[in-house]
């Protein structure tokens, strides 16, 4: 008799964040039946497999660190993992909830809860990688389907996966879209950012939101001065920076000049 091979396991964790991500696996259709006949998914609560302390061979991680809990439960996902992804702009680059870094959440607590002590809080919101090795991140606010099945297909053949490089605004070329921030003076962060969503935003007429993180060799400097040109002021300035990836460092310390 032939012995069966025992698929590689695959564990879905979430930390704090929308589930938006972790919809991309679901969002699969006939690519999830796919994926189940190569894997053997052993913890994904969302979809209902239940086993959080499983060893895996790949562990994708959702969702930014922000109690101490969370720093414990990560380290016991990291020791339990041959390979640790993390999926979206959360996980990778702190997410929304990383906003309170740049005000006084002590303060905010004390005016929403009666008892703030009892909060197990961190003083920052922070990306995984902050807290353990992370052996690939996947950007997106939110992950796509083919970011997904990319990155599985090519850890397990021990295949270094591609990462996209290129800025949106050599998507929106591609994608024959006409540039907001020239022809209708929209802010827009397309110059700064890696592409990977298909130029979405812009192919309807809004500006980036740098869902995907920063490009390779942003010029921060240089985007900063066309924003201001089409005049906008310090505040808004910092905002297109400080947003759903506020915790990268070419968007902090542009951002950052901006502050009062």
């Amino acid at each position: 008799m032939h012995e069966t091979t025992a698929k590689p396991k695959v564990a879905v964790h979430k930390f704090s964040s929308c589930d938006g991500c972790q919809l991309a696996f679901l969002d699969m259709g006939e690519d999830l039946l796919t994926l189940s006949a190569m894997v053997d998914i052993v913890h994904f609560a969302e979809a209902g497999m239940l086993d959080a302390d499983a060893t895996v061979d790949v562990a994708f991680v959702e969702g930014s660190l922000n109690t101490r809990h969370d720093l414990k439960r990560i380290q016991a996902i990291r020791r339990n993992s041959r390979f640790l992804v993390t999926i979206g702009a959360c996980a990778t680059a702190g997410g929304l909830q990383a906003l309170r870094n740049f005000t006084d959440a002590d303060a905010w607590h004390s005016a929403v809860y009666a008892t703030p002590e009892y909060l197990d809080s961190l003083a920052t919101a922070s990306p995984i990688k902050s807290a353990v090795h992370v052996d690939l991140e996947l950007w997106g606010c939110p992950v796509n389907t083919r970011q997904v099945t990319g990155a599985v297909r090519a850890l397990l053949s021990g295949v270094t996966p591609a990462v996209e490089q290129d800025k949106v605004c050599m998507e929106c070329k591609r994608q024959q879209a006409v540039c907001v921030m020239v022809a209708k003076g929209t802010p827009c962060m397309g110059p700064v950012t890696r592409t990977g969503c298909g130029a979405l935003c812009p192919r309807f007429e809004r500006g980036c939101y740098a869902c995907y993180g920063p490009a390779e060799n942003p010029n921060t400097d240089s985007l900063s001065h066309w924003f201001e040109g089409l005049g906008l002021l310090p505040e808004q300035l910092r905002e297109q920076y400080h947003g759903i990836t506020s915790q990268t460092e070419p968007f902090t310390a542009a951002g950052n000049r901006y502050r009062k």
